[in-house]
């Protein structure tokens, strides 16, 4: 699906709030990010939103590689190409393999992930297209994580699923990060 912005990006925002937001992305990722122009410019609010999911994702006790595969199969799931744009770009940026993102759509039957991967994935799926999930999925899940790491994983698939609505709702399609980054 071609995306086409709904609302006109404002390049010099108001907000001196706003203007440090825009010189921390440019500095990030080599350029002032669509939604920040789109969304943050008109709301500044919303900047404290992403930057408060952030910190929590941050704290999330799992494996990096594996909360920027919960974020790339939800935005895969979702067709968000920003965001799954910018999943791609923070894995180059951190230096993970890109062979396990191009393949999260194979994780349940594909060596490349660990079964722990592959409990986590099974749930992020079912959570992300059906909001509910089958006992034996939610099961397998428990073998491999701690429920504070399951509030965290379903944390980060909610927070996801927001940047996507706002994203896809706005007509916001990829910035081409991993070009720039």
């Amino acid at each position: 699906m071609e995306h086409q912005l709904r609302l006109a990006p404002i390049e010099k925002p108001k907000s001196p709030y706003v203007k440090l937001g825009f010189w921390y992305f440019k500095r990030l990722f080599g350029k002032v990010i669509t939604p920040a122009k789109v969304v943050y410019a008109r709301v500044p609010s919303l900047m404290k939103v992403a930057g408060l999911f952030y910190k929590i994702s941050n704290k999330a006790p799992l494996n990096e590689d594996l909360k920027i595969m919960i974020h790339a199969l939800v935005s895969d799931l979702n067709a968000c190409p920003f965001c799954l744009d910018i999943a791609n770009a923070f894995a180059m940026k951190k230096g993970n393999s890109m062979k396990k993102l191009g393949a999260v759509h194979e994780f349940a039957n594909n060596d490349l992930f660990s079964p722990s991967e592959r409990a986590c994935l099974a749930y992020v799926k079912e959570v992300t297209l059906h909001k509910q999930v089958p006992d034996e999925v939610f099961s397998e899940l428990k073998k491999h994580f701690t429920e504070e790491q399951i509030i965290f994983i379903t944390f980060l698939i909610a927070s996801e699923v927001y940047y996507n609505t706002m994203n896809l709702a706005l007509g916001i399609g990829s910035d081409g990060l991993c070009a720039v980054g």
